[in-house]
């Protein structure tokens, strides 16, 4: 896969001790980036850093619910290095449940973490970036956003909601040299399938053309271009990688 030049750069991925996120942070390192990986989970987070044995891995406890927490954390970050890449990865996918069973402490919990999850991070992280006149930011949403899950109403909302924020944000910061995007993969094979039933991830395989579920490999290849200075113009713009699933 194509190498993109990341050095000297410093990036933020939430959700980051593993699936996408772990993944996303190992390219980037490979690239020549600097990474802080958030999570809420500090046992996964000691266990990346070991796994990668890395020098510019860097780890912080942060739930991203959490507005104070994220701008303790951002503040601390600011004293050593600029941040310029955040990548909004952090999510779960919820329960698989009819909306009129939906139990409404757990709908609160994901539109949480995925939404206001992403809209806490780039508020808090967006105004560096501004004063820097550099940012580049990738939110991970889902075709869930697009087309909407049967029985996954609360993660479905969310990702839409994410698709907004990535649209309209995108737009608000247009003039300057910050890239605001989303992708929208399919299922790939990371530890969030193991949240939902077998029949939920058969179903979501039987609509994928390419017949697979996404490799990481794909999805981290195009991450690294969207957060590149490669990519200096395509912003406020959703990008698929659901294999052939959702084409607009």
């Amino acid at each position: 896969m194509h190498q993109f030049d990341l050095k000297n750069k410093t990036a933020v991925i939430t959700g980051g001790a593993q699936g996408f996120g772990l993944n996303i942070a190992k390219k980037f390192l490979i690239s020549g980036a600097k990474v802080y990986i958030w999570d809420v989970d500090m046992k996964e987070l000691e266990k990346a850093v070991n796994e990668v044995k890395n020098d510019k891995l860097k780890y912080n406890i942060v739930d991203v619910t959490k507005f104070d927490e994220i701008q303790e954390t951002v503040n601390e970050i600011i004293q050593l290095d600029k941040i310029d890449i955040l990548i909004n990865n952090a999510g779960i996918t919820g329960s698989t449940a009819k909306l009129w069973d939906y139990d409404i402490n757990e709908w609160h919990k994901v539109i949480d973490i995925n939404l206001h999850g992403t809209f806490n991070c780039s508020k808090i992280i967006v105004p560096h970036m501004i004063k820097n006149n550099y940012g580049r930011i990738v939110n991970i949403a889902s075709v869930s956003g697009k087309d909407g899950n049967a029985n996954a109403s609360a993660y479905s909302t969310a990702k839409a909601g994410v698709i907004g924020l990535t649209k309209s944000l995108g737009k608000e910061l247009a003039d300057k040299n910050i890239a605001i995007n989303a992708v929208t993969p399919a299922g790939a094979k990371t530890r969030i399938l193991n949240q939902m039933s077998k029949e939920h991830v058969q179903r979501m395989l039987s609509k994928v053309p390419r017949g697979r579920f996404l490799e990481l490999e794909e999805f981290t290849s195009m991450i690294c271009w969207l957060s590149s200075e490669e990519n200096s113009f395509s912003t406020a713009a959703i990008f698929d990688i659901s294999g052939g699933r959702s084409t607009y």
